[in-house]
């Protein structure tokens, strides 16, 4: 009877942990996100901050990964609607697409020749194992497409989004330091940058440079995206 009773202890308070940790990761994103808007410091934008900050607390109260996923979960769901979603721009802007569909054709083939290629290169050299190789291929998309990717690629999912968050990462902090030393001038290239390299995250540092940078990072990201799903069945017989 003891023994039951701490076992439906331990489940309520396991639940209760888990609704805490969805309130406290929505919470700590809107904090940041205002955070972030008043300051502009690129260490306080939502994809840096909060993970850091749940990192932290998940450490400090040892919180297991599962008792902390079981509700957030919900979180990761919605990213079939923001998939759906990226349909909307592409058909806004498609007067854009047919004005530059040479340039854009060119930079997302060369965004994912270069990320895949170069991901694939670097695995080799650093002998890491098949899994990690699988799951660099796909860093440079957004994280809808990369876990869409990564499925019909047998790479883990966890490990795809691990890899994804850091290329955005990077790719928001180093990227004005890139444009300082790369002579990209016309808008075109400078958003397609962002876009191809720093997939979402890269968009949304693209759309503080300008309008247009941002709307071409914002295409280039998702043509690259429906790429790289369209491709992945390809990857596969890649040499792993």
């Amino acid at each position: 009877m003891n023994t039951l009773l701490a076992s439906l202890f331990a489940d309520d308070a396991a639940r209760l942990i888990a609704a805490a940790c969805f309130i406290a990761t929505v919470a700590l994103y809107f904090a940041s996100k205002s955070l972030y808007a008043r300051f502009r410091s690129p260490w306080l934008t939502p994809l840096v901050a909060v993970p850091v900050v749940l990192g932290v607390i998940v450490l400090a109260l040892h919180i297991p990964y599962p008792v902390y996923f079981a509700d957030t979960r919900w979180l990761m769901w919605l990213l079939g609607p923001a998939t759906v979603a990226f349909a909307v721009p592409i058909y806004e802007y498609r007067a854009l697409i047919k004005r530059h569909w040479i340039s854009l054709t060119v930079g997302v083939t060369v965004g994912i020749v270069v990320a895949v290629g170069g991901s694939l290169a670097l695995a080799k050299l650093l002998h890491l194992a098949p899994d990690l190789q699988r799951s660099l291929m796909t860093r440079s998309i957004s994280t809808p497409f990369a876990l869409a990717v990564s499925d019909k690629i047998h790479a883990p999912r966890d490990l795809t989004a691990l890899f994804v968050i850091a290329t955005g990462v990077c790719g928001m902090l180093f990227g004005e330091l890139v444009l300082a030393c790369v002579p990209l001038r016309t808008r075109l290239a400078r958003g397609a940058l962002f876009g191809a390299a720093a997939h979402g995250v890269g968009t949304a540092k693209a759309r503080e440079l300008g309008s247009e940078e941002g709307v071409v990072a914002s295409l280039t990201m998702m043509i690259a995206g429906v790429a790289m799903v369209l491709l992945a069945p390809a990857l596969g017989f890649l040499p792993i």
